[in-house]
């Protein structure tokens, strides 16, 4: 057991977005064809560094009901060829988009790509029609720049949460 520290942040207007524009050669794919398998492993690449385990017992129906919902929209990073992270919105009730789930796979921390591929981010939910807001929620377990990233591209913590959890 561990105590387990979760910010909710949130950006309501396009125009707050403080983008990072330098790609330093990473490039970003949307995948037009929904296979789940592809959000499982990216899910499974880039989370099990950070304790991603909410989904660990899913069954492939389970992820296919997930993944190719038209709810929901993947985007790859990659580069020179190699994945390096991605990202993931999911469209809510009201004009709400969450970014479901983003990140870099370990080999790429640290060579600049997590502002770029932030602002891809949250500016592809702002080009996704019908978006009034967009969220997110981070956590003491995520990278340690994780919350500074969001707030340097200018997301709000509107609330946080402490509890125990298990950390095993």
């Amino acid at each position: 057991m561990g105590k387990v520290t979760t910010y909710y942040l949130e950006m309501r207007s396009a125009s707050s977005l403080k983008a990072k524009n330098n790609s330093k050669g990473l490039q970003i794919v949307e995948c037009e064809i929904k296979q789940y398998q592809v959000n499982r492993f990216l899910y499974l690449f880039v989370g099990e560094k950070w304790n991603w385990t909410d989904k660990h017992s899913w069954s492939d129906e389970q992820w296919k009901a997930y993944a190719e919902n038209d709810n929901l929209r993947t985007w790859i990073a990659y580069y020179q060829g190699s994945p390096a992270g991605y990202y993931e919105l999911q469209k809510q009730h009201s004009g709400n988009v969450e970014i479901a789930y983003f990140g870099l796979a370990p080999e790429f921390i640290g060579k600049g790509f997590g502002g770029y591929l932030l602002s891809h981010a949250i500016r592809s939910a702002w080009d996704w029609e019908g978006t009034k807001r967009v969220w997110v929620h981070t956590c003491s377990l995520d990278h340690p720049n994780a919350l500074r990233n969001y707030k340097a591209r200018g997301m709000v913590v509107y609330r946080v949460e402490t509890e125990e959890k298990d950390l095993h």
